[in-house]
């Protein structure tokens, strides 16, 4: 019998200079030797890194009896035919300083999508998305099943969503992603976002985007880094994969939040009650709309899923963020 041999992030970088050179020019020697550095030593830890204790993500027997459970209550296939019933949402945001040129502005969010989670997913999310009306797409992290491994599939799934894709796209990585991701999803023409922010224009004035590394389990973001540059008069919008820096995105001076990572507790009592986020921040963070301080905030509960594949009592999301500027302005 062949084994298989997962080859690490840090060797993959010995073996391909080229690739070393492209992310040493994209983040930076020191966020490059962070990132590396956890993935190498950390990547499948189940307790201790990161902002949380515990990390059910990496812990395979948590996973084998929850899919134990599902099977023996006959429910695992009413939850996995969940994770495809795919709901459309949308948020009305009301920002200030919006300019004009920007009032209507829709932005799709994709989040949590785990695109190598079951055979077929990438196919029916892009259907979902193929009518859909908006301005561009961002994503905020998330896009393998595991947190480690291979990534070759969960990028063709990737490749087959940005083609219903309409517009540009924006991302960030997760707790599930790897630095190495960074080519391959930039190759496809998705604008990733690390510790850095760009100009959205529109007839002459301008919105900012500004997108951070992983802030749960690598604490790889650096908002200020992020934000620096951005003028203090400008609507800022920040994508981050976990709501868990909220409260210093909020004093830096972003204006809007988009972020995921909790899945909404993807399996939930009835009525959405979560038992769980996987999120050092607070509950009211963990789904929907929510704000702090001067910060308007949403978290996705997730498009795909992750764990188990199976959802209840919390369907998979596909948001639409609607802007408007204030009417008495």
């Amino acid at each position: 019998m062949v084994m298989s041999v997962e080859i690490s992030a840090f060797d993959k970088l010995k073996e391909d200079p080229e690739l070393h050179d492209y992310l040493v020019r994209r983040v930076g020697k020191s966020h490059l030797r962070q990132r590396i550095g956890i993935e190498k030593e950390h990547a499948a830890d189940r307790f201790g890194q990161g902002r949380t204790f515990i990390h059910i993500e990496n812990w395979q027997t948590a996973a084998a009896v929850i899919r134990f459970v599902l099977k023996i209550t006959n429910l695992s296939e009413r939850g996995r035919a969940n994770i495809l019933n795919f709901q459309v949402r949308h948020n009305h945001v009301q920002l200030a300083h919006l300019p004009g040129q920007f009032d209507g502005l829709t932005i799709l969010h994709l989040s949590d999508l785990h695109l190598d989670s079951v055979q077929g997913f990438p196919d029916s999310l892009a259907q979902k998305i193929r009518d859909l009306d908006y301005d561009f797409c961002v994503m905020t992290g998330d896009y393998l099943f595991r947190t480690h491994g291979a990534h070759d599939e969960a990028m063709e799934g990737l490749e087959r969503l940005c083609r219903e894709i309409d517009g540009e796209i924006y991302a960030v990585l997760g707790n599930h992603d790897s630095i190495l991701m960074t080519k391959p999803m930039e190759s496809l023409g998705i604008h990733l976002l690390l510790n850095e922010h760009t100009a959205i224009e529109r007839e002459g004035n301008s919105i900012y985007l500004a997108g951070i590394d992983d802030p749960h389990y690598f604490s790889a973001d650096n908002l200020e880094q992020a934000y620096d540059g951005i003028p203090d008069d400008s609507v800022s919008v920040l994508l981050a994969h976990s709501p868990e820096i909220y409260r210093h995105a909020a004093y830096v001076g972003f204006d809007f939040m988009l972020c995921g990572h909790t899945h909404g507790g993807q399996i939930c009592l009835p009525g959405g009650l979560a038992l769980a986020y996987n999120s050092a921040a607070p509950r009211y963070t963990g789904a929907g709309a929510w704000s702090f301080d001067l910060m308007q905030g949403y978290t996705s509960v997730g498009t795909g899923s992750s764990v188990v594949p199976a959802r209840f009592n919390c369907m998979p999301e596909i948001t639409l963020h609607h802007l408007s500027g204030d009417l008495h302005k």
